[in-house]
């Protein structure tokens, strides 16, 4: 500390004999301390170390960008005895830049001139450490901290922690944590980034709630932690703590509550957030401006998500591929194509994941040539090699239209290996479209690539199901049985005032699902009269026959839905979330009670969305 003191004592000397330090002091961008620069060297300063110490320092703010790093390196290269002040300098600032490599590098260039390195040398290398996730550098960096003396400072300990807490070493952060005889938010933020990090949300609560002092990086971390760890309901409902506790949220904060809307299918909750970041004045920069228009789309409300990307003050690759991805989970196949146009017309080129929305738009749409056409033009256009997703998109294009010939000798030509995806998007075309020779060769090598996949097993079973092969229904049944292979339990989401319900088949845990089923009930003698009868194609193949069809009247969504006729009224809209696609028994009941109970229902399924009215379906049956 002493000789920090007598530095800053020496640098006020120099700038009342140097009116030069003193601008340097009020330097605001490159041009200005390029000018100080050459007036230092021309009138000799630039041999004064304190004067480049300054110079170098700014050079290395984070305030004035990284492009000023290598200006920095440049004035260094000329400084025959740099000091501890100067290498700090640059450390920081590369531990913080692109290449924070950097940092170790000077580093080690400050051992090799016999500076001993202090306090300040230390949380920006382990920083360093950070930014590249390396363990192996953080362990180095750690041992240097110890054989200094440095490990039992605030400062160096809160950089160990946050280290290791990013690299997911939750063990080695928590040790240092306990050991701390200061605890600051810093502290307690970190250690709950980490057990986030490793996906024990429960200790990071537990953390959160117990912590003294928080700050909006910590609610932050805590929100965005539940949502990356699929906890969305959780991220909303700590969203609304943090209003009732009246901490304002950032524009970091309200892209993980709009995320979480997102997955939740919650519309209203995601209006609400929408209306947070309008009364409070947030910038709609262009992440979040992305994640509204994915949210709306998500939600189900695509015209509401159009209108919110038109009014967006900047827009990039991204935020058009939002747009065009929802269009093609609507079923908006030309609307798609037409943004997709437009956005090339506004000079901005188009991604692989762009790519990969507009071809499902056309498979979605059984655009069969324009879809073939914009694949070819990936390579030829825009220099963008296919991956495995776009070969999967044709194949699913020319599966879905019907030419499964041409979708199975595409895969066999294929110039790197199909993988599963692109198999079962084969195999699901062929449900589609009742072929059982096709999908027995697809099952044959499909189910030995995912042999613990339920799903494939499901589809294949169905297939052979419809075309009357119960033999082969059988053997897969058994196969099942010999590996221990379930299918997943199918869940339904649906918001309700502000609130979403999740309903599993056979789970009455519901406060209300004693009313719910009877009101099933009701729903299934009226249907029943407009000629619903039962599909039990799709119903699970390892139950007894006289258990298939109480099973299938259980489906979750059928709860849901019921669950939504019980608690809402016309012309409010049914929305459903679903984990799975939609069986073809629940989409025949859904159109049938679209019509009979004069209400839309958009419920979107593992691959897509559907708008059920006065008895039709937006997929035409087709998905």
């Amino acid at each position: 500390m002493n000789g920090s003191s007598s530095s800053c004592k020496v640098l006020n000397t120099l700038k009342l004999k140097n009116p030069k330090l003193l601008l340097l002091e009020s330097c605001k961008n490159f041009s200005q301390l390029k000018i100080i620069h050459g007036h230092m060297i021309r009138t000799h300063i630039i041999f004064d170390i304190f004067a480049v110490s300054r110079l170098i320092s700014l050079c290395t703010d984070p305030s004035f960008g990284t492009t000023l790093l290598d200006y920095a390196y440049k004035v260094f290269s000329q400084v025959e005895t740099p000091n501890l002040f100067i290498y700090n300098a640059l450390i920081k600032g590369f531990s913080a830049s692109p290449n924070p490599n950097k940092a170790f590098h000077f580093y080690s260039q400050l051992l090799r001139a016999n500076i001993l390195p202090d306090n300040l040398s230390f949380p920006f290398l382990v920083r360093a450490c950070a930014q590249l996730e390396s363990l192996d550098m953080g362990i180095q960096a750690h041992g240097q901290i110890i054989k200094h003396g440095f490990e039992n400072n605030v400062y160096v300990q809160n950089s160990l922690l946050h280290m290791y807490s990013t690299c997911g070493v939750i063990k080695a952060a928590n040790a240092i944590f306990q050991r701390m005889s200061c605890l600051n938010v810093v502290s307690w933020t970190s250690m709950i980034a980490g057990f986030n990090k490793v996906g024990d949300v429960k200790m990071a609560r537990k953390l959160f709630d117990k912590m003294p002092e928080k700050n909006l990086v910590t609610w932050s971390i805590m929100i965005s932690g539940y949502a990356k760890n699929n906890n969305f309901d959780k991220a909303v409902e700590l969203f609304q703590v943090l209003q009732e506790e009246g901490v304002k949220a950032n524009e970091t904060v309200m892209v993980s509550v709009i995320s979480s809307c997102s997955h939740l299918g919650a519309i209203g909750l995601g209006e609400k957030a929408h209306e947070y970041i309008v009364r409070n004045d947030l910038s709609l920069n262009v992440i979040l401006g992305t994640v509204l228009v994915d949210m709306y789309a998500r939600c189900g409300s695509i015209e509401k998500a159009i209108r919110v990307f038109q009014e967006l003050p900047e827009r990039d690759v991204l935020s058009w591929t939002a747009l065009i991805a929802g269009l093609a989970m609507h079923g908006c196949a030309e609307r798609a194509l037409l943004f997709f146009s437009e956005m090339v017309k506004s000079g901005l080129k188009p991604r692989d994941i762009t790519f990969t929305a507009v071809l499902s738009a056309c498979s979605h749409g059984g655009l069969v040539g324009k879809g073939l056409e914009l694949f070819e033009s990936m390579k030829r256009d825009y220099d963008i090699e296919p991956r495995l997703e776009h070969y999967g998109c044709v194949v699913d294009l020319l599966g879905r239209a019907g030419k499964l010939a041409e979708a199975e000798k595409f895969v066999l030509e294929m110039p790197v290996k199909p993988n599963a995806p692109i198999w079962g998007a084969l195999l699901g075309a062929c449900r589609i479209h009742k072929n059982a020779e096709i999908a027995e060769r697809v099952g044959n090598i499909l189910i030995p690539l995912l042999p613990e996949h339920s799903g494939y097993y499901v589809l294949l079973s169905n297939i052979y199901a419809r075309t009357n092969r119960w033999g082969n229904v059988e053997s897969l049944r058994q196969m099942m049985k010999e590996k221990g292979v379930k299918k997943p339990p199918g869940y339904s989401l649906i918001e309700v005032d502000g609130k979403v319900h999740n309903f599993t088949m056979g789970d009455k845990s519901h406060p209300e699902i004693d009313m719910i089923e009877r009101t099933w009930e009701e729903i299934l003698k009226k249907i029943r009269l407009a000629g619903y009868t039962g599909n039990m194609s799709d119903a699970l193949f390892d139950i007894d026959e006289e258990e298939k069809e109480s099973a299938l009247h259980r489906h979750s969504e059928k709860l849901a839905i019921a669950f939504g006729i019980m608690r809402t009224k016309a012309p409010m809209p049914i929305r459903i979330v679903k984990n799975l696609r939609v069986c073809e028994d629940c989409h025949t009941a859904t159109k049938l009670i679209s019509k009979v109970f004069k209400r839309e229902l958009i419920v979107r399924d593992r691959n897509r969305f559907h708008h059920f009215r006065e008895g039709s379906c937006s997929c035409m049956d087709y998905w």
